[in-house]
């Protein structure tokens, strides 16, 4: 399959029978190299399940599986933050291997996005990609997110040191208009 051919998918809920599948595609070194240390390699059964409980904990939803002929093929979600940084909310994601190269990623942060302002109280949604992760910069700048900051050899991982990079994308960028009044 080339990278111009039309990949369909849909953003939906994690289920319990995604667990054998979310194991075999997130159980990938090069996967969990672009994400923080919470995302476990090799990537085990107590972490599917334990992940799949977590993404379905929350309503509304927060987390959904971007599933690809009819199988869970990755991971997105929004997180909206508290207190002082409520007007925000932090978006992470995850493709498996498989997938990648073909704008997949780019569509389900534009809908997750959409999502996210239409359903929280949030002005901005971030993503913090690291320095050396250049696929991930670029999906987010297709997906109409701006570079706020860069945070010189700021993360470990693997015993590498490297940048932590700022996107975000403003809910005026959007044209989704707010839930309710915020202070």
């Amino acid at each position: 399959m080339s990278g111009s051919e039309i990949v369909e998918f849909k953003l939906r809920d994690w289920a319990v029978s995604d667990l054998e599948n979310l194991i075999l595609q997130a159980n990938n070194p090069r996967i969990a190299a672009n994400l923080t240390d919470q995302f476990p390699y090799p990537y085990t059964r107590e972490s599917g399940e334990w992940f799949i409980g977590f993404a379905n904990s929350h309503q509304p939803r927060r987390i959904f599986a971007i599933e690809i002929n009819g199988k869970a093929s990755g991971s997105i979600g929004v997180f909206p933050q508290d207190d002082i940084h409520r007007l925000n909310a932090e978006m992470g994601y995850w493709l498996a291997e498989t997938w990648w190269g073909k704008g997949i990623m780019t569509k389900a942060i534009r809908q997750m996005v959409e999502y996210g302002f239409s359903t929280f109280a949030i002005d901005r949604i971030f993503a913090r990609p690291f320095g050396s992760n250049k696929a991930s910069q670029r999906v987010l700048e297709k997906a109409g997110f701006k570079l706020e900051a860069v945070f010189k050899q700021n993360l470990i991982k693997n015993g590498i040191v490297t940048d932590e990079l700022y996107y975000s994308i403003r809910r005026a960028d959007t044209g989704i208009p707010w839930l309710k009044p915020h202070d």
